[in-house]
């Protein structure tokens, strides 16, 4: 698997490409609010689009995704409890945050430690809420990566002051789920700068460390 990054939209949000280097067949993650630039470097790079990840419903990682669906006719993954969230524009703040209503449903809704294969890519679902109910991560053992969303952040984690968050269970979710996995495993986030477990685990002080 290799991963490449763009920094999309008035947010800065970290759009991913989790790319099958053999097939050039990819998923992307979190398509943020720019469509045209992901369809772009598809073209650009030869890439064969062929699922979208969301870590979670909020607008500034998931605005693109009408377009693209509409597009592509590519599936929409997402985690079972973010339901009420992406059908509820006051919740995934797509009005307050781009000043349009946009609510949809995934096309497959993924549970928490359910493995899913897409595009030739294992990976590994951990449900991690407390940004949002329906927060999650996914996470490629064979790759050793792991894309975060707004779960966990290099020396932070996600803000809990929007409607369903939870600091104590963000921080008793990544604790629980992402944290015993191995140091070297590498962090993708919704925003900022990678980072990885092992020193997140030592460093983060919302951690602990």
């Amino acid at each position: 698997m290799k991963v490449e990054r763009m920094v999309l939209g008035q947010i800065q949000t970290n759009c991913y490409f989790a790319i099958n280097e053999a097939t050039k067949e990819t998923i992307v993650i979190d398509p943020a609010d720019r469509p045209d630039s992901v369809l772009r470097k598809a073209v650009d790079e030869g890439l064969t689009l062929k699922a979208i990840f969301l870590t979670h419903g909020h607008a500034d990682h998931m605005l693109g995704v009408p377009e693209l669906k509409a597009k592509l006719g590519i599936p929409v993954y997402a985690c079972e409890a973010e339901k009420a969230l992406l059908a509820d524009p006051a919740q995934n703040l797509s009005p307050a945050l781009f000043r349009k209503s946009v609510s949809f449903a995934a096309d497959v809704w993924v549970k928490d430690e359910e493995k899913i294969e897409v595009a030739g890519m294992k990976f590994r679902v951990f449900a991690t809420p407390g940004h949002t109910p329906g927060g999650c991560c996914y996470y490629s053992a064979e790759a050793g990566v792991l894309f975060s969303g707004d779960t966990l952040f290099a020396g932070s984690v996600g803000r809990t002051d929007f409607p369903g968050g939870s600091m104590s269970a963000l921080v008793r979710g990544i604790k629980e789920k992402l944290t015993p996995l191995p140091d070297e495993t590498k962090v993708y986030p919704g925003h900022m700068e990678e980072s990885t477990i092992g020193a997140e685990r030592r460093y983060n002080p919302y951690l602990g460390g």
